[in-house]
């Protein structure tokens, strides 16, 4: 099966990041949200997102008008069901995307692949909700898509091998590279990230370092691109959270039991760039330690 229809649920910082590289990619995309308003946003972001690969020789001003011409967008979730293939990318709540694969499964096309962007939750679990679970994959993009060359992919018990093929053929058409990962709570990359980013909040918490101390030593020490409480920031710490619960909840440790502060500070609604508060204020020039 070719896939060149593609449906996008939700329109955040995600499902907008997959929608720019499938339209550079030449895949037309129908991306759904509940909110018009956030819909405009997306395609605002992607606009500036290519012009500025345009200004830096990655794209030509042509392929960035094409690709724009590619994607629209919808607030009626069944429409995108006649996409060759549907990547679900909305909040890592499962309860949510349950609701959309219940909705979307009686109007799918039968050869459709339904996917799920999630960075935590079972596949299985996800796709035993559906009519396919045959037909059902993790298909997780890193953040920012547009910039992160790796996706992994995650098979449910259920997966067949030509999904998984199909799934396969498509990164690569995005010039991307792929990694196998088998479906356990968190996968490979976040199995890894989380408890870093988590002991980071510990360390913070526990007074051994203010935030900026712990992002400069990691930055300096270990190497790292992005302090650990800086990525937390730009992550979301609701989306860190909740990836840390079902860590906790899947693997029953208590080496995955969130920080004590990470959920204050999502209960406080500081959940990083997004609103504009987290482990650092960003109201003002330049960001600033909230401890």
């Amino acid at each position: 099966m070719e896939i060149r229809k593609v449906g996008v649920v939700g329109a955040g910082q995600m499902g907008s990041g997959i929608a720019h590289v499938f339209s550079l990619a030449g895949y037309d995309v129908l991306m759904n949200d509940i909110s018009a308003e956030g819909l405009n946003k997306a395609l605002s972001i992607i606009g500036r997102n290519m012009e500025r690969q345009v200004s830096r020789g990655k794209i030509t001003e042509e392929e960035k008008t094409a690709a724009l011409s590619r994607i629209r967008t919808t607030l009626t979730l069944t429409d995108i069901a006649k996409s060759d293939l549907v990547i679900e990318a909305a909040t890592e709540r499962e309860t949510v995307k349950q609701a959309i694969f219940e909705d979307l499964v009686p109007h799918l096309l039968p050869h459709t692949i339904l996917t799920s962007n999630t960075s935590s939750i079972s596949i299985t679990r996800l796709a035993s909700r559906t009519d396919r679970p045959e037909k059902f994959m993790g298909f997780h993009f890193m953040n920012p898509v547009p910039v992160m060359q790796l996706v992994e992919l995650i098979r449910g018990i259920a997966t067949d091998d030509p999904t998984y093929q199909a799934l396969l053929k498509v990164v690569q058409s995005l010039g991307k590279t792929a990694a196998s990962a088998e479906d356990f709570p968190a996968f490979i990359v976040n199995r890894i990230l989380m408890p870093m980013i988590n002991e980071a909040v510990y360390t913070l918490y526990e007074g051994v370092g203010s935030v900026r101390s712990i992002d400069e030593s990691m930055k300096l020490g270990a190497n790292h691109p992005m302090g650990p409480l800086e990525l937390a920031d730009f992550i979301g710490l609701d989306t860190c959270l909740a990836i840390m619960n079902v860590l906790h909840d899947g693997l029953a440790d208590t080496k995955y039991r969130p920080c004590p502060l990470l959920v204050k500070y999502v209960e406080a609604g500081w959940l990083g760039r997004k609103t504009d508060r987290g482990f650092y204020d960003y109201r003002g020039e330049t960001p600033v330690p909230t401890r």
